[in-house]
């Protein structure tokens, strides 16, 4: 479970590189690696034993000076897990910055979780539909989602956060367990419509983090096992912010649903592009083309560029603007690196208006391959969740074939995430290994 926050202002990577560790790190932030990179290196000081002590306390918005801010990046893989890895471990001792390294390895565990069980995640789009629906008919139970969306049930703490994150798409991660309890145990309402409304607002929104997460709290994924907001713990590590004595529910029971398929572990396969002629399609699941590049370095260059530039909706409610457009201008600086790196003139797919629907992006993507008369259109693989939906969509009926490229950091870490952190947790010592790290 990462942590962060991005703020639209159009700060430059350079302005970016002037925060340190003593300042906020919820100050304006932009989607290009060089912001991204600052703030790993001002981290850096800090990601060993004070990250550990310190990590859960939230002193409110613009005082997240303990965490590192850089999941809103991670999530696009703007900056990949390993040079975030690497550089930590040059500047701490594996001992002394386990607390973030695992952090890192958490979201890891979520991606190949999800990727193992991809009807959790069906069934959860499914569910949030159908309670979506129900918002129009029930009342009392639309009453009582627009009251807590809103922040305005009456417990202070929960209606800070809730303001807190739809004004600057950020929780500190300690709050979102408390926000998430509080939303199912105390309010008793529906997780799905909690995870939803997280889904749409953060700018680290993950598929495969926020779903698990919410289920973690309830009870689901951890059968029986659930998270239950204490006042005590929310005034110790709030500072005595908030102190919500009373207020909260005592028990948490675990949630319950049907029992889950058999589990299909993710395949990996090395594809034969050799002598092909390939065009490279990026996407906001993953912005460093230059590494994927070096995780496959067979890869013919690419004859052709684009990048999905089209807004992939995340729910039937709409997603925060400031949220699509970090991931839009994430994209839109791994295309133009991209085209630098290799000489070649981008396709912008969905800049025009008519291709936002499906049918619109299959005829641009469609077209896209003709006029570069590509054998196969390769991309970083799509883990479960939207933008792998809206991309498979587009693709369905094209002549030209669609070939995902594995990150070689997702085939060390997801075959571990069949069950509990804890079986990937022992594996950590040598994936890092493996990966050439001490």
């Amino acid at each position: 479970m990462t942590l962060s926050l991005f703020d639209d202002d159009p700060t430059t990577a350079a302005a970016a590189a002037t925060v340190t560790s003593d300042q906020p790190f919820d100050q304006p932030f932009d989607p290009r690696p060089g912001a991204a990179r600052a703030r790993l290196q001002a981290f850096l000081p800090q990601s060993g034993k004070r990250y550990a002590a310190q990590r859960n306390s939230d002193f409110g918005p613009g005082k997240h000076q303990k965490v590192s801010a850089l999941s809103p990046w991670l999530r696009r893989r703007i900056i990949l897990e390993t040079e975030v890895l690497e550089a930590v471990l040059g500047a701490q001792s594996a001992a002394s910055a386990e607390k973030f390294i695992q952090e890192v390895f958490w979201r890891g565990y979520f991606k190949g979780w999800l990727e193992h069980r991809p009807e959790v995640w069906q069934r959860y789009r499914r569910r949030v539909t159908d309670l979506l629906g129900q918002l129009e008919t029930d009342a009392a139970l639309r009453a009582r989602y627009e009251e807590a969306v809103a922040g305005r049930t009456g417990i202070a703490c929960f209606d800070a956060w809730a303001q807190e994150l739809t004004t600057t798409h950020y929780l500190h991660n300690h709050a979102r367990m408390w926000f998430a309890s509080i939303w199912i145990f105390t309010l008793r309402l529906p997780w799905e419509l909690g995870a939803d409304f997280f889904f749409r607002h953060l700018l680290d929104g993950d598929a495969a983090s926020n779903t698990c997460s919410w289920r973690w709290v309830g009870g689901l994924h951890t059968a029986g096992k659930t998270y239950l907001a204490r006042a005590a713990n929310i005034r110790e590590y709030t500072a005595g912010r908030f102190d919500p004595a009373g207020q909260l529910a005592v028990t948490a029971p675990a949630l319950e649903e049907p029992a889950l398929g058999p589990r299909t572990p993710p395949s990996f396969a090395d594809a034969d592009l050799a002598g092909r002629r390939v065009g490279l399609l990026i996407t906001g699941e993953d912005c460093a083309a230059e590494g994927l590049e070096a995780d496959h370095p067979g890869l013919p260059a690419p004859a052709a560029l684009a990048g999905w530039s089209a807004p992939v909706p995340r729910s039937l409610l709409p997603t925060a603007p400031r949220v699509e457009q970090f991931t839009a201008g994430a994209v839109e600086g791994a295309v133009q690196a991209a085209e630098a790196r290799h000489g070649l003139e981008a396709r912008r797919l969905g800049s025009e208006a008519s291709a936002s629907a499906a049918e619109g992006m299959a005829a641009a993507l469609a077209d896209w391959a003709q006029a570069h008369q590509l054998d196969c259109i390769v991309t970083a693989r799509l883990p479960v969740g939207p933008q792998r939906q809206a991309v498979h969509r587009a693709m369905r009926g094209l002549a030209t074939p669609l070939v995902e490229l594995d990150r070689h950091y997702d085939r060390l870490v997801w075959p571990h995430a069949r069950a509990g952190f804890f079986g990937l947790k022992k594996q950590i010592p040598g994936i890092l290994r493996d990966l050439g790290m001490p």
